[in-house]
């Protein structure tokens, strides 16, 4: 799948989740939850769980979206799905997601506007470092202003 050790988020990097951190702590944005999606192997799943999360944000009446991925390729068919998903809902949605060298997904649509690219590595690879290609605390910080700034522009945030 292209998944390897520089991709992965540790447990240590869950417990002191950068984006978690940074949006609890925003005073401008009221954070509802955290919801965790895998990422099934048959494609007819992989639509079914992106439509499930939006519809679950819908009903949250969620502002606004921040879709994290943790790996790239193929999961990038689910995350693609969701995004469109929730922008088809009509809420703001930001996305993380490593990109680097290969600079483009397999799947793309019209409200995957706004990625961070969480690449660390200066050759634009994943490498065989443990965590080197992690959400960071300025990658976090770029989430959330893109996000307030979709937010904004339809009304949700000052």
């Amino acid at each position: 799948m292209g998944i390897g050790p520089s991709t992965k988020e540790t447990t240590l990097h869950h417990f002191r989740d950068p984006l978690l951190d940074v949006v609890s702590n925003d005073k401008d944005i009221d954070l509802l939850g955290v919801m965790i999606v895998g990422t099934p192997q048959d494609n007819k799943d992989k639509y079914f769980v992106g439509k499930r999360a939006a519809v679950w944000a819908e009903a949250l009446r969620a502002n606004g979206v921040i879709i994290s991925v943790d790996g790239w390729g193929n999961s990038h068919v689910d995350y693609a799905n969701t995004i469109e998903e929730i922008g088809k809902r009509n809420i703001p949605v930001v996305g993380l997601s490593f990109i680097g060298k290969q600079a483009k997904f397999v799947v793309t649509n019209k409200y995957m506007d706004t990625i961070v690219d969480f690449n660390k590595s200066k050759e634009g690879i994943e490498t065989q470092v443990v965590g080197e290609n992690n959400v960071d605390l300025l990658d976090a910080k770029k989430a959330l202003a893109f996000l307030k700034l979709k937010m904004r522009k339809k009304g949700e945030v000052k």
